[in-house]
């Protein structure tokens, strides 16, 4: 993506604050901006407000909130943080870290209190990786719902929404200010516009095969379960700025889309008592680890794909999430009776899936680790009917970026922040650490919200 140099021209038009990118991080930024008083306009390639957000479950992680604690739930910023860092193996900048974990509560609060954004705390069971509860959501537990409610909330603080607006270029100086941006309409007519601030928000690159293949080729045939404009645009102008680049093999993947279906089976099936098993009807890892992780393991499977395994108790539980609900209403779960006509269902061999079944429920009854090291939680023996998805391993989003420091300013490769660049969500540098074993559900939409809101305040302070 090019740089061009700028020498005093002039730009069609200039404000306060420009933010490319219309997801999460780009809204909040927006939200952030304005409540300052900032001048915001936000430009999105699309021609709907969508992002990546809208294809998740919406849920953003906060430590140390007052429901917690009314529920009697022990949590804060330390405990957070610990979870985050032992999931990642000490992989992520531990400082970003801290600071996303200690303004989580102010995240959750800011949207619902100030801006009508519609979040509780989830209730029924944990995610991999986090030790109590402390995940909120809007009341259909859907990213799109999760959009729809910052959309409202930005258009009516003020800040301008530009959509089929396609940032080609940036326009820095030789100190490397940015001084504006050139975007492009759908009919080839460029624009220019000037700014005080540049905030990135555009997201990753998991919408592009070549970046995918350069930085994770063990993703190369997953199934790209992304908003697929996610070109790597941040990276590469950051690139060309000479900024620093950080743990661009880092990925969150998905080990349960349905096949041919394209919703994903959320992880509380597993965490609840599910597994998974290959064509052979046995099951080939610790499903519990992780759904991000448990992805390249479908894929190294017979035909890339798994049999996610359940019942009734955990079918009655799902369907308080409207992904689950889509996947009901695409046909894409197999209902059975028994086992014996589960195999005949699914086509598994019978007496390997029964060897399977049993061995689980053994490990279920004894409180005993199985032979992959998973502890189930007693009384969660599956129990006929049984359901039964196809799934395979998915792409959902890159969590390496721009290195940025706790005011998510952009740093360069000796480690100073550029004059007015700031970056948040999926063009920034996660806290998942290397690959894909160090996400925990959450880790995407923390770090939009948390520092799309850092970067609309520290910006908005910074040109008023």
């Amino acid at each position: 993506m090019p740089i061009v140099e700028w020498s005093g021209q002039d730009f069609d038009f200039s404000t306060q604050i420009v933010v490319v990118g219309g997801g999460a991080c780009g809204l909040c930024a927006a939200l952030a901006a304005r409540d300052a008083g900032a001048e915001t306009f936000v430009l999105e390639r699309t021609k709907a407000i969508l992002g990546t957000t809208s294809m998740s479950t919406g849920l953003i992680p906060a430590a140390g909130t007052d429901e917690q604690r009314g529920e009697g739930i022990t949590d804060g910023p330390e405990i957070f943080s610990r979870d985050i860092m032992t999931k990642n193996n000490e992989g992520a900048d531990p400082d970003i870290v801290t600071m996303l974990a200690e303004t989580s509560v102010d995240t959750i609060g800011w949207l619902r209190d100030q801006h009508n954004v519609p979040l509780t705390l989830v209730d029924g069971f944990l995610y991999p990786g986090h030790s109590v509860r402390r995940m909120y959501g809007t009341p259909n537990r859907t990213g799109s719902e999760l959009m729809a409610a910052l959309e409202a909330a930005v258009r009516e603080a003020g800040a301008e929404l530009v959509t089929e607006a396609y940032v080609v270029d940036l326009v820095a100086d030789s100190d490397k200010r940015i001084r504006g941006i050139v975007f492009e309409r759908p009919d080839g007519v460029r624009e220019s516009m000037g700014c005080e601030a540049l905030i990135l928000a555009s997201c990753g690159f998991a919408g592009d095969p070549t970046l995918v293949a350069k930085f994770i080729p063990e993703m190369t045939a997953a199934v790209p379960h992304t908003h697929l404009e996610n070109k790597g645009s941040a990276f590469l102008w950051g690139e060309a700025l000479g900024a620093a680049l950080g743990d661009m093999d880092s990925y969150q993947g998905h080990g349960g889309l349905a096949y041919g279906h394209g919703v994903p089976i959320l992880w509380p099936t597993i965490m609840e008592g599910g597994i998974q098993v290959n064509q052979e009807g046995r099951r080939f890892s610790d499903e519990s680890l992780g759904y991000s992780e448990q992805a390249c393991k479908i894929l190294a499977q017979s035909g890339a794909v798994a049999w996610t395994l359940f019942d009734q108790r955990i079918y009655d539980m799902m369907m308080q999430f409207d992904d689950f609900k889509d996947a009901v209403a695409a046909k894409a779960l197999i209902v059975a009776e028994g086992v014996d006509q589960l195999a005949s269902k699914t086509g598994l061999p019978l007496e390997k899936l029964t060897a399977t079944l049993a061995s689980v429920d053994t490990s279920k009854r004894d409180a005993v680790p199985d032979s992959f090291g998973r502890r189930f939680r007693q009384g969660t023996e599956l129990l006929a009917p049984f359901y039964a998805v196809k799934v395979t391993g998915a792409l959902f989003h890159t969590q390496g970026g721009l290195c940025i420091d706790r005011d998510a300013r952009v740093l360069d490769r000796e480690g100073q922040s550029f004059p007015n660049l700031f970056a948040g969500g999926g063009a920034a540098r996660g806290i998942s650490g290397a690959g894909s074993t160090g996400y925990i559900a959450g880790n995407g939409l923390l770090t939009a919200t948390s520092l799309g809101k850092v970067a609309g305040r520290v910006a908005a302070k910074q040109v008023l």
